[in-house]
């Protein structure tokens, strides 16, 4: 009887154990682990080290009977209610009008015809002709009204056609792109042109979704001037070897003698969908094969060993400057692009390559449990590694990350979208903001501000039209109140400088309008033409809304470039889902849309790693 004893003595103090271990929350080994061990072993594959230790039977059986108590879990249950009122649902999606009018109305009131508003100081902002090495201005600011252009499709999905009308009017009329200018070729292209082209083709939709937009006389001005700029823009691609553009031009002069032969991967390899759109429109394939041939080069250097790109190249030799490897800063609209361009164009080489990168992502960036929505260890996340090792660089990720889950959405893997959201907002929720760079390991952030930046509400927007889960609405709903509480200023929406204090920059962004508001709107506004279109339309990665209109299919540069011909094949429509994403839309069963999307154990766990609780 005395081993007996012994044996039920030893069991209870193993359950008294897992108890504590429970009862001090979910596992957060690897987000705690010290920068020496986080790193891949040689191979690729998603590594199974970095899923936590199974717990034996008994401790699961504790941890499922833990699971179940309601107090925990109806913390998030009750927060995210499946009831969102439409009356509710109504007056957010008025206040993310009233938000917008009121950053636009200020804008023209008190900047225009500058490129920016000033909020606090209720003053307009140009380049800094005084300092030329003010690239935070003078990579985006051209002086040609970009705050005006950029908004131009907001105005029309929002069903503003006699602003519309007006702001085309005056774009026509007041913007030259023949100024002494040295803008980034990277944002030119996606604010500056992509507006353009979105506007042109509202116009001359001959369906009209968004209400009467079309211009009394209009003879294709604004395709003409996007025309204009891209020449302009057409330099940057000269006299490089690897074909892979200079950053910067100047738009009247080309590129400046001396310039940085350096460019990040994004900002090379992400000029495809409107340099595509144009050529396509215009019947002309040089814009789009320089922007073709870019990409290829930028392809084409990939590692051998984990087939991922860095974020930074020497656009004369080749070699990788920057061999950080991620999915923010310097690389993300790269493989976003991959993607979209094979959305509006068909070609099968683009959805190729998408789904070539998304492999190595997987293999190599992916830390964390396998399943999002099961199972035992810590939450998904994606990590900053070496591009030829796949070893951890550092332990930050930066707020453009967030545009990933979004495009997890487009590719159907909306299980893993969903967790990689839920890191986001939970960091939103504890600052009201997002911070530049976040340190996961440090639960703080690296780089304080927030420049209003649209890519949270982003995948928001495009995760509830895939799930039509109310969480999304009040995840919505904090976004915009937040704004509200924290960046609205004098005269608009000021940048944050410090998400902890609240202190602001005189500074709004043109990507507030032309995104922020826009995915914010669209998530509230049920009815709008863009849901009732059969999914008809694309963003680009300013937030222009471009249809997917079959003048788009057919491409002209394999004609003058015979030896691309073997590439014209396209992919039927139901091959878009990427080959190698860990799960589809089919994964997020009927019973689910109005349940929590992540489980409440898993929200908590991913709260704990952010510092919330």
């Amino acid at each position: 009887m005395q081993w007996r004893s012994l044996v039920l003595a030893l069991v209870a103090l193993k359950l008294a154990g897992h108890a504590l271990l429970w009862l001090a929350g979910p596992s957060l080994g690897f987000y705690h682990q010290r920068l020496r061990g986080l790193s891949c072993s040689p191979g690729g594959g998603r590594r199974r080290q970095w899923r936590s230790r199974n717990l034996p039977a008994l401790g699961r059986a504790l941890l499922r009977r833990r699971l179940g108590r309601p107090r925990r879990r109806l913390l998030y249950e009750q927060r995210y209610s499946r009831a969102f009122p439409p009356q509710l649902r109504a007056q957010l999606r008025d206040a993310a009008r009233g938000m917008f009018a009121f950053g636009y109305d200020n804008y023209m009131a008190h900047a225009f015809p500058q490129d920016e508003l000033n909020p606090i100081e209720c003053s307009g902002r140009g380049p800094d002709r005084a300092d030329p090495s003010n690239l935070n201005i003078n990579d985006v600011l051209g002086n040609y009204s970009l705050t005006l252009i950029d908004a131009l499709d907001t105005l029309a999905v929002m069903g503003n056609s006699s602003e519309f009308q007006k702001a085309v009017k005056l774009v026509i009329d007041t913007v030259s792109f023949d100024t002494d200018s040295t803008v980034q070729v990277f944002e030119a292209t996606i604010r500056v042109l992509g507006s353009l082209l979105s506007a042109h083709i509202i116009i001359t939709d001959a369906r009209q979704p968004f209400g009467d937009m079309t211009i009394k006389g209009y003879d294709n001005e604004l395709l003409h001037m996007a025309h204009d700029l891209a020449v302009r823009l057409l330099p940057a691609f000269e006299n490089t070897k690897t074909g892979i553009p200079y950053p910067r031009v100047n738009l009247r002069t080309g590129v400046p003698s001396g310039s940085n032969n350096e460019t990040c991967t994004a900002g090379a390899g992400s000029l495809l969908v409107e340099f595509g759109i144009l050529s396509r429109l215009l019947g002309d394939s040089t814009f789009e094969w320089v922007a073709r041939r870019a990409v290829k080069a930028l392809w084409s250097l990939r590692s051998n060993d984990t087939g991922l790109l860095g974020n930074v190249v020497n656009i004369q030799t080749g070699h990788w400057v920057g061999k950080q490897s991620g999915l923010g800063a310097g690389l993300d609209s790269f493989y976003e692009y991959l993607l979209k361009s094979y959305i509006l164009f068909g070609e099968k080489e683009d959805l190729e390559m998408f789904n070539d990168a998304y492999q190595s992502i997987q293999n190599y960036l992916r830390r964390g449990r396998e399943a999002c929505n099961e199972g035992e260890g810590d939450p998904p996340l994606y990590v900053n590694v070496n591009m030829f090792s796949g070893q951890l660089m550092n332990t930050w990720i930066d707020s453009l990350q967030a545009f990933f889950p979004g495009l997890q959405v487009l590719i159907g893997d909306v299980e893993d979208a969903i967790c990689l959201h839920a890191f986001y907002y939970a960091i939103w929720k504890r600052y009201g903001a997002l911070p530049e760079r976040y340190n996961w390991q440090l639960q703080a952030p690296d780089v304080l501000f927030y420049p209003l930046r649209p890519e949270l509400v982003e995948s928001t927007y495009l995760l509830y039209q895939a799930t039509k889960n109310p969480f999304y609405l009040h995840v919505g709903m904090d976004i915009l109140q937040s704004l509200e509480k924290h960046t609205k200023a004098k005269c608009g929406y000021a940048t944050l400088h410090h998400v902890i204090e609240k202190s602001k920059e005189d500074r709004m962004e043109s990507f507030f309008l032309s995104e922020t508001c826009k995915y914010l709107y669209l998530l509230f506004d049920e009815e709008n033409p863009v849901h009732k279109s059969g999914n008809r339309y694309m963003f680009t990665t300013e937030g222009h809304i471009v249809s997917l209109d079959k003048r788009l299919r057919v491409s002209l540069w394999q004609d003058t470039f015979p030896e691309e011909q073997k590439k014209t094949e396209k992919l039927k429509p139901n091959e878009l889902r990427a080959i190698n994403s860990t799960s589809n839309c089919n994964r997020v069963p009927d019973e689910r849309r109005y349940l929590l999307p992540l489980k409440s154990i898993y929200m908590r766990q991913i709260d704990q790693m952010v510092g919330l609780i």
